[in-house]
């Protein structure tokens, strides 16, 4: 599907300009499991305002570095140990993920982090795994740099969105950080199947559709919102505390007849 869209437009002008968005929107839909796992990254630590700063900082990282990786994708190339690197990398966190279930009770089974910079470059090495899946293909089926860096840049502020509203939805949603990571799990996969053999690398519309049904099981199930107890109104409460003092005073009566008896007793002894 990208190759076919880069053939389309071999010089740069208004058909590749006209084609940015299209390269922009296909970089978004292919990065919701990209989204996902940085967006569970961030979940490691405590704060909204922690997470908020580690995407931040994180995806300005990883942008130098999916820029620099754009310029030198030709040089890259040539090493298939970069992409078994990032297959790892990727197959690694999923592991990380499935078996870190210590508690059941707890939504997010990612890795905690003690400080914001534990988190930063994890982020950024995390996108750059990614991108070794989608940049090196583009770069590798077209001489048009310039469109992809820029499609890059953009495809990066897009991610920041993505990665803040799956953190959100993360809380809202069962299945969806597992279906996230299986997405993750297929990704590298593709990254070893194409060090193996090219031709085996399943076309970019059967990817898609892989991801849209792994995501349409993610969202079937929203968390059982926690049920509050309601403070009650002075009409509940005001039956309950007259049955009180209807109850104090029998008690308060009973002992005193009680002690009464005791003395009588006593005296006639």
């Amino acid at each position: 599907m990208l190759d076919q869209l880069l053939e389309w437009s071999p010089n740069l002008g208004l058909d590749t300009l006209l084609l940015l968005p299209v390269l922009i929107a296909l970089e978004a839909v292919l990065s919701a499991d990209n989204a996902i796992a940085l967006a569970a990254i961030a979940q490691g630590l405590e704060s909204a305002e922690q997470q908020r700063r580690a995407l931040n900082l994180g995806l300005i990282v990883a942008f130098v570095l999916r820029m620099t990786l754009i310029l030198t994708a030709s040089w890259v190339l040539n090493f298939w140990q970069f992409e078994v690197a990032g297959a790892a990398y990727l197959l690694w966190l999923v592991y990380q993920h499935f078996s870190s279930r210590d508690d059941d009770d707890e939504q997010h089974h990612g890795p905690k982090f003690a400080s914001l910079w534990q988190a930063i470059p994890i982020i950024a090495f995390t996108d750059l795994a990614f991108s070794l899946d989608s940049v090196t293909t583009a770069i590798a089926l077209s001489d048009e740099v310039t469109i992809i860096l820029l499609g890059g840049a953009i495809g990066i502020i897009a991610l920041r969105f993505m990665a803040g509203l799956f953190i959100q939805w993360l809380d809202e949603y069962v299945h969806l950080e597992d279906a996230g990571f299986v997405t993750v799990a297929f990704v590298g996969l593709r990254l070893l199947v194409r060090v193996i053999n090219e031709s085996w690398v399943p076309p970019d519309w059967a990817m898609v559709a892989l991801i849209a049904a792994i995501f349409a099981w993610g969202f079937s199930k929203r968390v059982d919102p926690e049920i509050t107890p309601q403070p009650q109104t002075e009409a509940e409460t005001a039956p309950e505390t007259d049955e009180a003092l209807k109850l104090s005073v029998i008690t308060t009566g009973l002992e005193t007849t009680t002690e009464g008896e005791e003395n009588t007793v006593l005296t006639s002894e």
